[in-house]
């Protein structure tokens, strides 16, 4: 199975959908991913500001931070290999990289205010 990997910036929780302003490019990444994940994709998120020893312990991230910095962060891995840097991933390339069929059907979601925060 297709692991894909998303090292996230510094966020103030686990998926950055929280807080008094949200970045709505992180609400319609957090929908695409939590319907990847449904559809079976084996999506891990990792946030600088919680997880920084994924960041160390992996190579290629280590790498990319080092000739990048972390503003070029989002960073996501398919299969360990650089697949984007620099935005998150929509559905449907979410969707290619897990060999998932797209739908165009997406959820709306806001602020989750619950378990996924925190």
């Amino acid at each position: 199975m297709t692991t894909i990997q998303i090292f996230d910036p510094a966020l103030c929780c686990s998926t950055g959908v929280c807080g008094v302003e949200v970045d709505q490019q992180l609400v319609g990444f957090s929908a695409d991913a939590d319907w990847a994940k449904q559809q079976g994709a084996n999506i891990e998120r990792f946030n600088l500001a919680q997880q920084p020893m994924a960041f160390a312990e992996n190579a290629v991230v280590k790498s990319f931070l080092e000739r990048s910095g972390a503003e070029a962060l989002p960073l996501v891995l398919v299969d360990g290999e650089v697949a984007l840097a620099g935005r998150y991933p929509d559905r449907k390339e979410l969707a290619r990289w897990a060999a998932l069929a797209e739908t165009s059907e997406k959820p709306v979601s806001g602020c989750c205010g619950g378990s996924q925060c925190g």
